[in-house]
């Protein structure tokens, strides 16, 4: 079975990802550039029964409807989020992941909110909304605050 670890910047928060990842994606939209504080991320989808904090626990903020992310108060690392529209799902950030390299992506999210530098020709397929079926009554991040 694969297992893989993450932690956070200053080590306070670590944890383990039993078995493979349902999804891993590109995110260009604003909401989520805001939240971890970089021109895009890529976020690895698992299931809640996937993952168990080792050490420490996130501390969570929630601005958009909906969305609870949570990150480490001692260095700010973006961890991940849930989404009440996404139930049973669970989405890490690469960037608190021990081997980000493990995750390619299979798509692009919100392709036409990218920064207009950001040039990625890898052939992946571009969605201008959610990679991924949402309860359609919450709708999109910029209406959800």
């Amino acid at each position: 079975m694969r297992i893989d670890h993450g932690h956070c910047f200053c080590g306070a928060i670590a944890a383990t990802f039993t078995g493979e990842p349902f999804w891993v994606c590109y995110d260009h939209d604003d909401d989520c550039r805001r939240a971890i504080g970089g021109p895009l991320t890529i976020w690895i989808g698992y299931r809640p029964d996937q993952v168990l904090f080792d050490r420490g626990h996130p501390k969570t903020f929630t601005k958009t409807r909906g969305v609870i992310r949570s990150f480490c108060s001692n260095c700010g690392t973006s961890i991940g989020y849930v989404d009440a529209g996404l139930s049973d799902e669970v989405y890490i950030c690469i960037g608190f992941m021990d081997a980000p390299e493990r995750f390619p992506p299979e798509a692009h999210g919100y392709w036409r909110m990218r920064l207009p530098f950001i040039k990625i020709d890898d052939g992946l397929a571009r969605t201008d909304t959610y990679t991924r079926k949402r309860d359609p009554k919450l709708g999109l991040p910029r209406e959800r605050e």
